[in-house]
C-alpha cells in the first residue's frame, strides 16, 4: 500500500521526470492519472451548467441552448485542440531531443498564431449568436431566449482557446499536474459562482441562463491565469520570453503543416456533430433535442477521463521519437490501449444499468429522461473501441502525424456516419433512435481503420 501511495505522491507531484527512460508502465500511470483527472474537470464545466439551468423555470429552451452551444463551440475546440496537437508533438519531441530552450519558443510561436486566429472567429460568434442557434435547429423563441448565453460563450472563445493550448504545451514537456491544476482552479471558479449568478445571492441580481454563461467564462479565466504564471515565470522546463513571440517562419510554417489538419481532423468529427444534434432536433423536436444533449453532457463527463489517459500516449510518442527510442513509442501506445480498455469497460456498465439515475440528476421531464436513457444506452454499446481509437488518434498525433486520422475522421464521419444517421432517422423513420445508432457504428469502423494504419508504423517516419 505504502508502494501506491508513494507512486501516487509522485504522479501529483509535478516533478520533472525522464519518460524516455523509466519503466513504461510507470511513464504511462505518471502522465496519466493527472492527465484524465485534467481532462474529467473539462467536462465538469457543461456539466455544472447543465445541473443549474435545468432546473430554470424553462429549462427545455435552457438544456437545448446549452447542448446546441457546446456543439457549435465544439468548432472552436477543434482548432483549440488542434493547435494544442502541434504544441505537444513540437514540445515533446525537443524534450526528447532534450532542448528545453527550442521548446519554450516553438511554444510562443504556437500561442502567436493560435491567437490571431480565435479573435475572429470569436468576433462572429457575439454578432451572430441568435442566428447560430436558429441553424443549429432551434425555435426562434428558444434563440431568443438564449442568444446571450450563446454570445457570451462564442466571446470566450479566446480563453477557451488558451486554456487547451497552454495545457497541450504542459502535457508536450510531461507536465501534466499543471495541466490538471488549472481546470481544477477554473471549475471550483465555476462551481462557486454559477448558483450565485443564476439565482442572484445578495445584491448579485438573478441572472438566469446568462449567469452561467458568465460564472464559466469567469472559472476559465482564472485557470488560464493560473497557466500564464507558470509558462512565464514558475516554470523550469518551459519558459517563455517576451522575445520568443517574434515570429520566426520556419517554426510556424511546421507549427501550420502539423496544426492545419490537426484542426481539420477535429473540425470534421465536430461539425459531423453538429449534424447529428440538427437531425436530432428536427426528427424528435425539443424534447428529443434536450435529451440527446444531456445523453452527449454524461458521456463526455467518463470519455474525456479515457481522452486524458489517451493522452498520456501522445506525449510519450513525442519524447520517444525525440530520443529515438521507436520500439518504445510503440510499446507505450499498447500499454495505454490496454488501461483505456478495462477503464471504458466499466463506464459501459456504469451506463447500461444506471443511465436512469444519471439521467434524473439533471432532469425530471419524463420525456426528455426518456430519450436520454434510451442514447446513452445505445451509445455506450461502443465504448470499449471508443477508447482503443482515441489512443491510435493521440499517438499520430503525438509523432505529429496529424493527416492520417484526419483522412480517417472524414471517412468514418462523413462517408459513413451522417449517410448512416440520414437513413436511418429518416428513410427508415427511426427517429432520433436512427441518430443514437449510428455513433457506435462508425466509432467501431475508425478504430478498426486506425488501428491497421498505427500498426503499418508510416508514423515512425514523420519529422517535425
Amino acid at each position: 500500500m505504502t508502494k501506491y501511495i508513494e507512486f501516487l505522491k509522485k504522479a501529483f507531484s509535478g516533478e520533472a521526470t525522464d519518460f524516455t527512460q523509466v519503466n513504461i508502465r510507470s511513464a504511462v500511470l505518471l502522465l496519466a492519472i493527472p492527465m484524465m483527472l485534467e481532462m474529467a474537470m473539462e467536462s465538469v464545466f457543461a456539466l455544472v451548467d447543465l445541473y443549474f439551468v435545468g432546473h430554470l423555470k424553462e429549462s427545455g429552451f435552457a438544456i437545448q441552448t446549452v447542448g446546441l452551444t457546446e456543439s457549435v463551440l465544439s468548432v472552436m475546440y477543434s482548432i483549440a485542440i488542434g493547435m494544442s496537437m502541434a504544441a505537444t508533438a513540437l514540445v515533446a519531441r525537443r524534450i526528447g531531443e532534450k532542448n528545453p530552450e527550442q521548446a519554450s519558443r516553438s511554444a510562443a510561436q504556437v500561442l502567436l498564431v493560435s491567437f490571431a486566429i480565435t479573435v475572429v472567429l470569436s468576433l462572429l460568434g457575439v454578432i451572430f449568436a441568435e442566428e447560430i442557434l436558429i441553424l443549429m435547429g432551434s425555435k426562434p423563441e428558444a434563440a431568443a431566449y438564449g442568444k446571450n448565453f450563446t454570445r457570451i460563450m462564442m466571446g470566450s472563445s479566446t480563453i477557451i482557446m488558451l486554456l487547451f493550448l497552454i495545457n497541450g504545451i504542459f502535457r508536450g514537456a510531461g507536465n501534466a499536474m499543471i495541466a490538471m491544476k488549472s481546470l481544477w482552479i477554473a471549475n471550483i471558479a465555476n462551481i462557486i459562482l454559477c448558483p450565485v449568478l443564476i439565482k442572484g445571492l445578495g445584491p448579485v441580481p438573478a441572472l438566469g441562463l446568462t449567469g452561467a454563461a458568465l460564472a464559466t467564462t469567469i472559472g476559465r479565466s482564472i485557470g488560464v491565469m493560473y497557466q500564464l504564471y507558470h509558462l512565464f515565470v514558475a516554470d523550469i522546463q518551459i519558459r517563455i520570453k517576451i522575445s520568443y513571440f517574434k515570429p520566426h517562419n520556419e517554426l510556424i510554417k511546421s507549427i501550420i503543416k502539423i496544426a492545419t489538419p490537426g484542426i481539420f481532423q477535429f473540425v470534421i468529427a465536430s461539425c459531423s456533430w453538429i449534424f447529428l444534434a440538427e437531425l436530432v432536433a428536427t426528427t424528435g423536436g425539443e424534447n428529443a433535442s434536450a435529451g440527446y444533449q444531456t445523453a452527449l453532457r454524461l458521456m463526455m463527463f467518463f470519455m474525456l477521463p479515457a481522452w486524458g489517459l489517451s493522452n498520456a500516449a501522445s506525449t510519450l510518442v513525442g519524447q520517444n521519437m525525440g530520443a529515438n527510442e521507436m520500439l518504445r513509442a510503440e510499446q507505450s501506445v499498447m500499454k495505454t490501449v490496454k488501461y483505456n480498455v478495462i477503464f471504458m469497460l466499466v463506464v459501459s456498465f456504469i451506463f447500461l444499468f444506471m443511465g436512469n439515475v444519471l439521467v434524473g440528476f439533471f432532469t425530471q421531464e419524463t420525456a426528455i429522461k426518456d430519450f436520454a436513457k434510451n442514447a446513452l444506452q445505445i451509445m455506450s454499446t461502443g465504448f470499449v473501441f471508443y477508447g482503443i481509437g482515441m489512443v491510435m488518434i493521440n499517438a499520430f498525433n503525438g509523432a505529429g502525424d496529424t493527416w492520417t486520422p484526419t483522412w480517417v475522421n472524414l471517412f468514418g464521419f462523413w462517408l459513413f456516419q451522417i449517410p448512416l444517421a440520414y437513413f436511418l432517422s429518416k428513410y427508415l423513420g427511426m427517429g432520433p433512435k436512427g441518430v443514437f445508432i449510428s455513433i457506435p457504428a462508425a466509432e467501431t469502423l475508425i478504430t478498426m481503420v486506425a488501428f491497421i494504419l498505427f500498426k503499418k508504423g508510416k508514423w515512425k517516419t514523420i519529422k517535425v
